[in-house]
C-alpha cells in the first residue's frame, strides 16, 4: 500500500516493482508522436469506396478497431493521413475523451487525436493511462457548446507512468486480460440477445399469419389465435388503465424536486428494459394534481416516441407510484384474460414494432398518439394458459439476460477498482 501519499506510486504494485521508485508525470508527446486527423472532401473521388479504413468517432465502440463503414482507397495511405496499427486513437473535439486502439492501418477525422507510441512505452498501457484520466482530460475542455482540446493542448497532456518498460507491459497484460473476459461476457450477451430476438419471431405469428410458427406440444391442437386491439387488453376496472403522460405545461421543470415521487421519463423506457439512470421528482401533491397520469409498479409503460418508437417496459417493483411524462403511455393488463408479460413482449416483437412504426407520424424522429397506438391489431391465443407458458418462456430467458448484464456490470466495476489502485493518485 501506498503510505506516501504524496508521491506517485500507486496502492497496488506487482511485487517484482515495489522497489523501482516512484512513477513520473509524462506528457503526450514524450511518449509518442501526435497526429490530428483530417477529412478530404467528399467530392475528392480518389480518396473513398476503397478498402483502407477511415475512423470516426462513431467507431469507438470497444477497446480495439478493426474497422468502419466507411473507406477511404489505397491512394488515402500518404504520410500525412496514415495512422499505423496499435496506435492510441482519443477523440478531442465533442465526444471528449473516447479512446481505442486501432488493429488495421486506417485513417481518422479531425475530431481524433493519434498517439503513435515510441519504443519506449507499450501502446496497451497508455491507452489504459489516458483512460485512467479520461475526467481530467475532459475537463480541460471546458464547458463551451462543442467541446476541444487542441493538439497543442493534447501534446502537453500529462498521465502517469512507471519508469520501467516491463512494469508498463505487466500492468497492460493485466488490464487486457480482464478486458478479454469482459467481452466474452458482452460476446454471451449478445448471443442471448439475439437468441431472445429469433425466439420471439417463432412464438408470435408472423405478417399475414394466425399461429406462430413454434408452438407448445400441449396446445398444437388448439384454435387459431385471436385479432385483439391493444385497447382490448386494457383492464375497464381500473380508472386511466390506457392513458398518456401530461401535456408539457403541465409538467414544468419548476414541477421537479430532489426527492418525492419519481417522474418516469422517455429515456427511463428503454427497448424492453427498464432504464434507471436518469432520475428526477416531483412533489406528492403535483402527483396528486396529475393522478390521471400516475403509473405503478408492475404497470407497461410505452414510448410515444422513438427510438424506436412504440418501445414497451415495466416499471420495476422498487418503484412504487410514478408520474409519467408527456411521452409515455400507461397500459394496465387485464389479467383475468391476458397474460402481462406475454403483452408486453408482444408489443416489443417485430411485427408490432414495424405496424406501430407505420402509424407513426415524423421524418427525423417517429412518435405516435394515444388513439393510433389504441388500434393497433395483436394476435393473441385464446387460452390464458397459452400466452402464460410463452410468458414463462420468455421471462426465464429474460432473467438470464439480466444476470448477465449484472454480471458485466460487476466486471466493470472490478476493472474500474482495479485501474485505481493500479495507477497512482495524481497530484
Amino acid at each position: 500500500m501506498n503510505k506516501e501519499t504524496n508521491k506517485l506510486i500507486p496502492d497496488l504494485r506487482f511485487h517484482e516493482f515495489v522497489n523501482d521508485g516512484e512513477w513520473v508525470n509524462r506528457s503526450i508527446d514524450s511518449v509518442g508522436d501526435v497526429v490530428t486527423g483530417s477529412t478530404p472532401s467528399k467530392e475528392d473521388k480518389e480518396y473513398w469506396g476503397g478498402e483502407f479504413v477511415w475512423v470516426t468517432a462513431q467507431d469507438f465502440k470497444e477497446k480495439y478497431i478493426f474497422n468502419s463503414v466507411l473507406k477511404l482507397t489505397q491512394k488515402g495511405k500518404d504520410k500525412s493521413r496514415v495512422i499505423p496499427v496499435n496506435s492510441v486513437l482519443v477523440t478531442c473535439i465533442a465526444s471528449i475523451g473516447l479512446n481505442g486502439i486501432n488493429k488495421v492501418e486506417c485513417a481518422t477525422n479531425q475530431q481524433i487525436n493519434s498517439v503513435i507510441c515510441n519504443s519506449q512505452n507499450h501502446f496497451e498501457f497508455i491507452y489504459y493511462a489516458i483512460s485512467h484520466n479520461n475526467i481530467r482530460l475532459k475537463n480541460m475542455a471546458g464547458q463551451t457548446a462543442v467541446p476541444i482540446i487542441s493538439k497543442s493542448v493534447f501534446e502537453k497532456f500529462t498521465i502517469q507512468t512507471p519508469q520501467t518498460h516491463k512494469e508498463q507491459l505487466k500492468i497492460a497484460s493485466c488490464l487486457s486480460s480482464l478486458d478479454e473476459v469482459i467481452a466474452n461476457h458482452n460476446q454471451k450477451l449478445a448471443t442471448l440477445k439475439l437468441h431472445k430476438k429469433g425466439l420471439m419471431q417463432n412464438l408470435f405469428p408472423q405478417e399475414g399469419e394466425t399461429v406462430p410458427k413454434y408452438r407448445f406440444p400441449e396446445f398444437v391442437n388448439d384454435v387459431e389465435w385471436e385479432q385483439r386491439s391493444i385497447i382490448d387488453t386494457a383492464d375497464k376496472k381500473v380508472k386511466w388503465s390506457f392513458t398518456g403522460g401530461p401535456f408539457g405545461s403541465n409538467l414544468k421543470a419548476s414541477d421537479y424536486t430532489s426527492k418525492g415521487i419519481r417522474i418516469i421519463q422517455l429515456q427511463n423506457i428503454g427497448d424492453g428494459e427498464f432504464n434507471d439512470d436518469y432520475k428526477i421528482y416531483t412533489s406528492e401533491e403535483k402527483a396528486n394534481e396529475l393522478l390521471s397520469c400516475n403509473i405503478y409498479s408492475g404497470e407497461i409503460i410505452i414510448s410515444k416516441m422513438g427510438d424506436p418508437v412504440g418501445r414497451a417496459c415495466i416499471i420495476p417493483s422498487f418503484l412504487n407510484r410514478c408520474v409519467m411524462a408527456s411521452d409515455g403511455i400507461r397500459l394496465v393488463v387485464d389479467e383475468k384474460k391476458y397474460s402481462k408479460y406475454f403483452i408486453y413482449s408482444l408489443i416489443n416483437s417485430k411485427r408490432i414494432r414495424e405496424a406501430i412504426e407505420k402509424k407513426a407520424t415524423g421524418s427525423t424522429r417517429k412518435r405516435i398518439g394515444l388513439d393510433e397506438l389504441r388500434g393497433i391489431e395483436l394476435i393473441i391465443p385464446k387460452e390464458l394458459d397459452e400466452q402464460q407458458k410463452i410468458a414463462e418462456c420468455l421471462s426465464s430467458l429474460d432473467a438470464l439476460i439480466k444476470e448477465q448484464e449484472e454480471r458485466i456490470e460487476q466486471l466493470k466495476l472490478h476493472k474500474k477498482g482495479l485501474m485505481q489502485g493500479l495507477f497512482p493518485k495524481s497530484n
